[in-house]
């Protein structure tokens, strides 16, 4: 969906409305159900970041071009939602695995890297070694 929009700002709900060919109540309908969370001015003016219109797109594309209703919107955003999560905690487990695969790698190059220098002597007692009652 083509839109006439700047690089960066916060827009108003006329200009959003206007923008995509919408009635300014639907948005306010959009953000009662809970799809859009657009910030709010000092005077309490909705203001839709460029993340905002985005999603914007992304609802307005399963509404008009796939016949979504407003539940089934919710449902999927829900979805999206959760999946991004699992997405960045699998990205943070593969982030983990991976350093401790280097270290591990790091560690049998240099043997003696994961040693821990001793200031005394250690006597390791044998079997046997030992005092007799």
């Amino acid at each position: 969906m083509a839109t006439k929009r700047k690089n960066k700002g916060a827009y108003m709900i006329s200009a959003v409305a206007e923008m995509y060919q919408i009635h300014p109540q639907t948005l306010r309908l959009y953000e009662r159900e809970g799809l859009l969370r657009p910030s709010r001015s000092e005077g309490n003016t909705r203001l839709y970041t460029d993340e905002d219109l985005e999603r914007l797109e992304f609802i307005l594309n399963l509404a008009r071009d796939l016949g979504v209703n407003i539940a089934g919107i919710a449902v999927i955003l829900q979805m999206r939602e959760r999946m991004e999560e699992m997405n960045r905690q699998m990205q943070g487990f593969v982030d983990y695995v991976r350093s401790e695969m280097l270290a591990r790698m790091q560690q049998q190059q240099n043997p003696a890297a994961g040693l821990v220098p001793m200031r005394r002597p250690v006597v390791i007692p044998t079997p046997g070694s030992g005092k007799k009652k």
